[in-house]
């Protein structure tokens, strides 16, 4: 497959150009070892395109990774998904739209919806381990979406940051029932359309999805994806995206998605029917010493507390023994590999999970905490979280009104969101994720 993008920054560079132009660094590295970095580092100069007015080798691009994914229209994101996030939201308020959410969305849902002034439904999952994944009761998304007096749509995470995936054909048959629309946060998810039967989110039925390339595909940080399977939005995504995106996004990142669908094209199907013996057998061979929680493959999600260890005490060996985790909490340990995994470092990790899990832990484990029901809600998440506010100790913050949520990436869930009255149950999933601080409305 053609990568216009990659060829044209490589040829603008090689043509040795006075650059009279953006960016400052002119293509020449500061530092040693970056030299092909910032020759490659262009802006949007004759010939280069212009990511939200593309109609030159940018749309070329995403038509290629149209068609690797099936969309109807997919469109380049340098902002990660976060920009993908916005995007989608805009859509939605341009059409009046009541927003349905499970309550495990990213940080930057919460934030999308304050600077655009939504309002949301939320539906409580039915949580197990923690506040990060849980299972989606499709009664419970029936009923809000019966209950709604005008159009609205679902938003859900899936894969979520556990790699736990929601029925998302099932949500999407309810959805287009009731005449709702279904948006995906397929964040963790950009691979899914490559696997023998594909359980990417739009070939399953959404409507609007979002997929942050950088996380388990070959793509530089902030490279994603926003994608629809509706014609009628196809022509307005840009205007959407450039909303909130920068007027000057990274070529870099951009050619990476470009490189990207070369990857996808030639190589990431004989990928993955590779990986997935090396990945079954790292779960077999650990079996009788870990418990491993139900997720997408490339996701290994160990129930560290049921095997006996905190997830950050296991996260702390496994350091020692040479690898770095994507996430660690008491409950849960999260490992993340990706079909451009070496084939060794298969081995690399089960050796070192073997390694770590041989030495004892004096681990007790204590009853997970989450939401068993939503916080009321004082004020709206828009006045909320532009309200004048000041941070607190979690422990002086019940009866308070959560302001900005501020929370760490990852996992980035929120625990109350704006407008709540932060109560006693709140206080203790704080607790229990290390969270000492929080943002409450000045009295």
């Amino acid at each position: 497959m053609d990568t216009p993008i990659y060829d044209f920054l490589r040829s603008f560079d090689a043509s040795g150009m006075l650059r009279a132009c953006m960016p400052g660094h002119k293509g020449i590295s500061p530092v040693e070892g970056l030299e092909e970095v910032y020759g490659l580092d262009l802006t949007e100069i004759k010939g280069a395109d212009s990511l939200f007015e593309a109609d030159g080798i940018i749309a070329e691009s995403e038509r290629n990774a149209s068609k690797l994914y099936g969309t109807a229209a997919t469109v380049y994101s340098a902002g990660g998904s976060t920009l993908c996030i916005q995007a989608m939201l805009a859509l939605m308020k341009q059409e009046k739209r009541h927003i349905i959410a499970v309550r495990n969305v990213h940080r930057s849902f919460l934030n999308a919806v304050a600077l655009l002034g939504l309002d949301v439904q939320w539906l409580l999952p039915e949580y197990s381990g923690g506040i990060l994944s849980g299972r989606i009761l499709l009664p419970d998304v029936e009923s809000a979406l019966a209950a709604s007096t005008e159009p609205a749509c679902l938003y859900v995470t899936s894969p979520d940051y556990t790699g736990r995936m929601a029925d998302i054909a099932a949500l999407a048959a309810l959805c287009h029932r009731y005449g709702a629309r279904l948006l995906v946060d397929n964040a963790h998810g950009a691979h899914l359309a490559f696997f023998e039967k594909s359980m990417h989110p739009i070939n399953a039925g959404a409507d609007l999805c979002c997929d942050s390339s950088h996380k388990m595909l070959p793509a530089l940080t902030g490279a994603a994806l926003l994608h629809t399977s509706c014609s009628e939005y196809a022509p307005k995504l840009k205007q959407a995206m450039s909303l909130f995106g920068s007027t000057s996004p990274s070529y870099l990142i951009m050619a990476s998605l470009d490189i990207c669908n070369r990857y996808i094209s030639d190589n990431i199907r004989g990928d993955i029917v590779a990986a997935l013996p090396r990945l079954n057998s790292l779960r077999e061979a650990l079996s009788d010493r870990l418990s491993f929680a139900e997720s997408e493959p490339f996701h290994i999600t160990i129930k560290a507390a049921e095997s006996g260890y905190s997830g950050t005490e296991l996260a702390e060996l496994l350091r020692n023994n040479g690898v770095e985790c994507e996430y660690a909490d008491e409950e849960l340990l999260v490992l993340l590999m990706s079909p451009f995994s070496p084939a060794g470092d298969y081995g690399r990790l089960s050796a070192a999970l073997e390694s770590s899990v041989s030495v004892a832990s004096l681990y007790t484990r204590e009853k997970p905490v989450f939401l068993r029901e939503l916080p009321n809600m004082a004020c709206a998440i828009r006045e909320a979280a532009f309200a004048p506010a000041e941070e607190i100790s979690v422990e002086a913050a019940e009866g308070r009104v959560c302001a900005s949520v501020k929370l760490p990436c990852p996992p980035a869930v929120p625990i109350a969101v704006s407008g709540e009255i932060i109560s006693k149950e709140c206080i203790e999933v704080y607790r229990s994720y290390g969270i000492k601080t929080v943002l409450v409305v000045k009295n």
